[in-house]
């Protein structure tokens, strides 16, 4: 096989790659902070791909954008105003906007090119970006938090990238510690954290950080992502309040159709490897 039909992704230090078939590139660009490449694949439809690492895919990706949203947004008693940090192709908004509750969503990506790549290469992702509660900003998101007032938002979610380049201030003590300022009584930060199986020692300082900006309840939940490494993937959420009790029946009657996601899901992600629960005393 020729290895310029092959997409593939290496992970330094981890000695291995995930790859897919491609068709053909339909795009590539240098934009203001990154580069970013638009595949079409045989099997998984169109592929995204930032500086080298994939991003989302036709897919796979409702596992990603389902298990960011829905666990946190039904673990809040009410929540009305989400803050998405990142989420450039806009599938994590189309998923908040689900949720008849929300009153106001803000998605905050410091890079336009990405959605409006999406809009043209995803569209069933930009479905919801018309709607009259979003709000698309293209700023920076750290500097929004840092700014924001107290109690102005019920949910945080940070779907960006990994902790290097413009993502890296998303994984530090001091933006978790702005977050924890802005949000209300009820208020929670939920963010991807990477595999378990190779990025554990990310994880422990998320959730060290997390806690020492002040959050007192911890939850890491776990779901599949094929064209992460690993294919394992995590999102960690840091609450003010107690994250031991779910609104199940509102999960179980859920107004809307998704792909992945329901109680039973919700219950099994929460389930903790014995591994983890070593490196992390649980």
């Amino acid at each position: 096989m020729n290895p310029s039909e092959w997409f593939t992704e290496q992970l330094p230090g981890a000695d291995s790659a995930f790859s897919l078939k491609i068709k053909k590139k339909l795009h590539e660009e240098q934009s203001a902070f990154q580069f970013l490449e638009i595949y079409e694949t045989e099997t998984f439809g169109n592929l995204m791909v930032i500086d080298g690492c994939t991003m989302v895919s036709t897919r796979d990706n409702f596992f990603y954008h389902e298990m960011i949203s829905h666990p946190a947004l039904f673990t809040h008693p009410e929540p009305k105003r989400v803050w998405i940090i990142g989420g450039g192709d806009c599938g994590t908004l189309k998923e908040v906007l689900k949720h008849r509750s929300v009153e106001h969503a803000v998605q905050i990506d410091i890079d336009e090119r990405v959605t409006r790549l999406a809009e043209i290469y995803f569209p069933e992702l930009c479905e919801s970006n018309s709607d009259l509660r979003a709000e698309l900003k293209f700023i920076d998101g750290i500097k929004w938090v840092k700014d924001a007032e107290p109690n102005s938002v019920d949910i945080i979610i940070v779907d960006s990238t990994d902790p290097v380049g413009p993502a890296e201030g998303l994984f530090s003590k001091a933006f978790y510690h702005d977050c924890f300022n802005c949000l209300s009584e009820h208020g929670m930060v939920v963010q991807q954290s990477e595999s378990a199986l190779y990025h554990l020692k990310l994880i422990g300082e998320m959730r060290d950080a997390m806690g020492s900006a002040g959050f007192g309840h911890l939850q890491t939940l776990f779901f599949p992502q094929c064209i992460y490494p690993s294919g394992w993937w995590s999102a960690t959420i840091a609450s003010k309040t107690s994250l031991a009790k779910f609104r199940e029946l509102d999960a179980a009657d859920k107004p809307f159709d998704t792909t992945y996601y329901n109680v039973d899901i919700h219950k099994a992600a929460l389930a903790q490897p014995e591994f983890f629960k070593k490196a992390f005393s649980l």
